[in-house]
């Protein structure tokens, strides 16, 4: 079982290497396409977290659900000012705050993709199995909204494919946990603090950036790619539940 189980997470992991499709890119190339991968993985963030985390987090019993998303969310800020005095000096940042909160955020969202995938494989291979394949369809998309988080944020392409791959890892310590530690810890209460991270983060740092584009066509196509990115998660937890 346990073999089955790192397998996946290995798998899994590896999806956040889909941003290599985009780092032979020229940089005016890239920047094109940045906008879109913004408003991709703020949809992506919103539909996690409300049709993915949070009703994950109610049906499994955490209690005083909503306080713990609040939690996130102020946490979230806090860390985000922390690196914005430690990087950011008169106004100019190397690397933007949010871009290292989407690297915490991802980190733990994996870490929990890893929990799931322990625990159903702790119930059956054909339910581990069908839920690796849910995570690696649901990953894909964010993945490659992540990568363009990054390189928006202020990473170097190189670096942000090596960096969101160090996040995507997290999941192999999710599942070396759920499965040693599966009837002493209960890890649901990271759901709603997570959403609250990606609500936070959608919100505060990336559907502002889609406001400053002021092209009728560029917006309505980023607006398409907001509403694309909520339509994933919703047909993820549609035929993958």
């Amino acid at each position: 079982m346990l073999g089955y189980i790192l397998l996946s997470v290995i798998v899994v992991s590896l999806i956040s290497l889909t941003g290599i499709f985009f780092i032979s890119l020229s940089k005016r190339s890239l920047e094109k396409i940045l906008m879109v991968l913004i408003a991709f993985a703020s949809g992506g963030m919103i539909g996690g977290a409300f049709l993915h985390l949070m009703p994950e987090a109610v049906s499994s019993g955490v209690k005083n659900v909503w306080i713990y998303l609040i939690a996130g969310m102020l946490l979230f800020f806090i860390i985000e000012k922390i690196f914005h005095w430690r990087h950011c000096h008169k106004g100019k940042c190397e690397i933007h705050p949010f871009a290292y909160l989407n690297l915490l955020g991802d980190g733990v969202h994996n870490f929990i993709d890893g929990l799931v995938i322990a625990a159903s494989y702790i119930i059956s291979f054909e339910i581990g199995f069908a839920t690796t394949v849910a995570v690696i369809l649901h990953e894909i998309p964010q993945e490659i909204g992540d990568y363009g988080v990054l390189v928006y944020g202020g990473f170097t392409k190189a670096r942000a494919l090596f960096y969101n791959f160090l996040t995507a890892l997290t999941a192999v310590a999710g599942a070396l946990i759920g499965y040693f530690l599966r009837n002493a810890v209960n890890m649901d209460y990271l759901l709603p603090f997570t959403a609250g991270g990606f609500i936070y983060i959608a919100a505060s740092d990336l559907i502002p950036e889609m406001k400053k584009t002021t092209k009728i066509s560029n917006s309505i196509i980023e607006f398409s790619f907001l509403i694309l990115g909520i339509a994933l998660m919703f047909l993820m937890k549609v035929f993958f539940k």
